[in-house]
């Protein structure tokens, strides 16, 4: 049975409630009694992301969580997100997707390039005032 099958199947909230969380994290389409070592890298992280849909007043700091993912899925990282806000956490995302830039509800611009080149704080703020920041290169694309 697939986890999309069982939040149809299984009647108890707490069980169904799991299930649903993996549902919302785009991996419907795992079975139960499926081997974590027959998971992807990027699926054991979604499955952890989903452990933690329910739990609220915590910090995450998420490093580059886009990478690797086809366009379709950045919008479900961005609801996940926008979810575990809502739900009263920090999300701290380092991200160069111009997607999540755009989600964001404060930026901190590092730049003005990366290396011995970077390190300086170009703009703290709001995404629609980073377009006003004529030294950062972020501006330039958003």
């Amino acid at each position: 049975m697939t986890i999309a099958e069982a939040v149809n199947f299984f009647i108890q909230k707490e069980i169904k409630n799991k299930h649903k969380y993996i549902v919302d994290v785009g991996l419907h389409y795992l079975t139960l009694g499926q081997l974590l070592d027959t998971l992807s890298g990027g699926e054991c992280q979604r499955l952890k992301l989903a452990k933690e849909l329910s739990k609220k007043g915590n910090i995450y700091i998420m490093d580059e969580p886009t990478t690797g993912l086809h366009m379709s899925d950045i919008t479900g990282i961005l609801t996940i997100i926008d979810r575990l806000v809502d739900k009263g956490n920090t999300v701290i995302v380092i991200e160069h997707n111009l997607d999540v830039i755009r989600n964001a509800d404060w930026i901190i611009d590092v730049g003005p390039e990366g290396g011995s080149r970077g390190g300086q704080i170009l703009f703290e703020g709001a995404p629609g005032d980073l377009r006003n920041c004529k030294e950062s290169i972020t501006s330039k694309y958003l």
